[in-house]
């Protein structure tokens, strides 16, 4: 069972810039479907963007596009998300998901995931 790790989460101020990474300490994700979630307080999980194996296949849900950006790192075996102009509403846990080994799919639903780690919280406030 693949198990993941997200980390990067802190405290920010508007305007500005965070970047998560999500690895798993015993498999590279290079190979898996990837996906970032978020839940505020009170707040059902939704989505925030997903990267397929097959590069640039990459998504966006509206909120975040032109703002965050979802890669891979090859070299650590990793996908980091890089969020600029952070608002207030983007704060919460945010959560990486593995999707399916070698997909050239990725999905911005809970369902197309089958791990999740334990989330890294984001908080954006003044």
């Amino acid at each position: 069972q693949v198990q993941l790790v997200e980390s990067g989460g802190a405290l920010v101020q508007p305007g500005e810039s965070l970047k998560l990474s999500c690895g798993a300490s015993t498999t590279s994700l290079d190979y898996y479907s990837i996906g970032w979630f978020r839940q505020a307080p009170g707040k059902e999980r939704e989505a925030v963007a997903c990267i397929a194996v097959t590069s640039p296949n990459t998504f966006y849900t509206d909120a975040v596009e032109g703002r965050f950006t979802i890669s891979r790192d090859h070299a650590k075996g990793t996908v980091e998300l890089h969020m600029n102009n952070l608002e207030p509403e983007d704060a919460g846990v945010y959560y990486c998901a593995k999707g399916a080994l070698g997909a050239p799919y990725c999905a911005l639903v809970p369902a197309g995931y089958d791990a999740w780690g334990q989330g890294t919280q984001v908080t954006v406030s003044s």
